[in-house]
């Protein structure tokens, strides 16, 4: 989502690097930059004012001028702001907050199509796995029956309970029928699901009103769509100022948006983003860390996000068992395979590069690579049409062998004679991790790893 935002800055940055020491002219035309491309990226124009005062302020002065690093010193002061924009530090990153006594009413509000139902069970999924939570979800759309099917369905796919239907049913009385169900049988959580509209109108925002001030919800939050830019921080605005939220949800943030939704949003609203949806899988939410959404705009990566998805994804007795055949060198085809389906259940290559510091730079090289989900299907379906005894012994495939390989995978000799170059190239990588060792690793970065990253053909 801040993909073209953080091109911007690093570019900017770069500048600053090359000059070594840095007058007060140069940190001015650097803030010019930076103020074109938070306007550009659609930040509100309030909220680029008071970031690049603030910036202004602290860095215009003896404090950089005469630092060691005076390019670092400004980043780091720019960090600082966007962190402050973005919600603040740890403080922002709270999640939801469950303290209250059971069952804890969450009220979903939002216009339709914002993927509000969506994430209410993203949301139940999230408590169920993590929290060992019982959820109940209800949806108070009575206007689309639809939606209330739908719930039904992802529930059963989060495998929470979802309140049965009753026609005729106003959206008060389902809100009280869940709470009652809930007192009763025990639940920890009530996630309510209200109406959503195309747009903001009076009928929706006094049925909301109405829904809330009954159900007295621990927490009200607002879903939005990332994609919708500007628009997403009037809604949020206008739902402040009507209803009243306690936090808000991003929703497709692996989009292509700006990101000058995420950035206006706290400052216009005063309400916290609690929670980024990034596309439609039930696992994929995540919560909102100002810190570290800031690193990856600066290009300073995430790795702590990254090792926090890796963990929740990977099994962790198969990654120990590879990593010692690694460590053997005898990693075949079928460990490749393994290595794939492991990468495939972090989500978006894309968004995974994304956490890596540094990753902006070689970012051409890597979109070359066409590193994709469907590149990662496409492997595993070559090396699912090899026999066991070929996915140990690679040198065994020869042109009749790939021909029929290509044949059962839907695919062609060529991509066969890449997915066995890829391969080779790894395993060549594995030699050199074991021959350099952890200092020598230190010391060559990337380089050492993937010198032929940059010609590598796309798969």
């Amino acid at each position: 989502m801040f993909e073209a935002l953080g091109n911007r800055l690093t570019g900017v940055f770069d500048k600053l690097r090359r000059r070594g020491a840095l007058s007060e002219a140069d940190v001015q035309e650097a803030l010019r930059e930076v103020r074109i491309a938070l306007l550009e990226a659609d930040v509100a124009l309030s909220v680029v004012k008071d970031l690049v005062n603030k910036v202004r302020e602290r860095a215009v002065g003896q404090e950089v001028i005469r630092s060691v690093s005076p390019a670092q010193q400004v980043i780091k002061i720019v960090n600082d702001a966007l962190v402050e924009a973005l919600g603040g530090g740890e403080e922002g990153a709270r999640g939801l907050d469950l303290n209250a006594p059971a069952p804890v009413p969450i009220l979903m509000v939002g216009l339709q199509g914002s993927g509000k139902t969506t994430t209410s069970g993203k949301i139940a999924l999230r408590l169920r796995s993590r929290e060992r939570k019982k959820v109940l979800l209800a949806s108070l759309d009575v206007h689309r029956p639809a939606a209330q099917l739908q719930l039904a369905q992802l529930a059963e796919r989060a495998e929470v309970v979802s309140l049965p239907v009753v026609a005729g049913q106003t959206p008060i009385q389902i809100a009280a029928r869940a709470m009652d169900v809930a007192r009763r049988e025990l639940y920890d959580v009530v996630i309510l699901d209200t109406a959503g509209r195309l747009a903001i109108d009076e009928a929706l925002m006094a049925e909301v009103a109405e829904v809330k001030a009954f159900a007295k919800p621990h927490e009200t939050l607002l879903v939005v769509d990332a994609m919708t830019g500007q628009d997403a921080v009037n809604t949020a605005k206008a739902f402040q100022e009507k209803v009243g939220v306690s936090g808000i949800v991003m929703t497709r943030v692996d989009g292509d948006a700006r990101g000058g939704a995420a950035l206006s949003m706290r400052a216009v609203t005063g309400a916290p983003i609690k929670l980024l949806g990034a596309g439609e899988k039930l696992d994929a939410l995540e919560e909102f860390h100002p810190d570290r959404i800031a690193n990856r705009i600066l290009g300073m990566g995430d790795i702590v996000s990254l090792v926090e998805k890796a963990a929740e994804t990977m099994d962790q007795a198969e990654a120990e068992k590879l990593a010692k055949k690694m460590q053997k060198g005898s990693f075949d085809l079928e460990d490749y395979a393994s290595q794939l389906k492991q990468i495939g259940k972090m989500g978006s290559l894309s968004g995974i590069l994304g956490m890596l510091p540094g990753v902006g730079k070689i970012k051409q090289q890597i979109e070359g690579a066409n590193l994709d989900q469907t590149m990662l299907k496409r492997q595993a379906a070559i090396i699912a049409s090899m026999t066991p005894k070929e996915r140990r012994s690679p040198d065994l495939l020869k042109a009749s062998r790939k021909r029929r390989i290509a044949a059962g995978s839907g695919t062609t000799v060529q991509d066969v004679n890449r997915l066995l170059k890829q391969f080779d190239e790894m395993s060549a990588m594995m030699k050199r991790m074991n021959k350099l060792g952890q200092k020598g690793l230190m010391r060559g970065g990337l380089g050492a790893l993937l010198p032929g990253l940059g010609n590598r053909r796309p798969f």
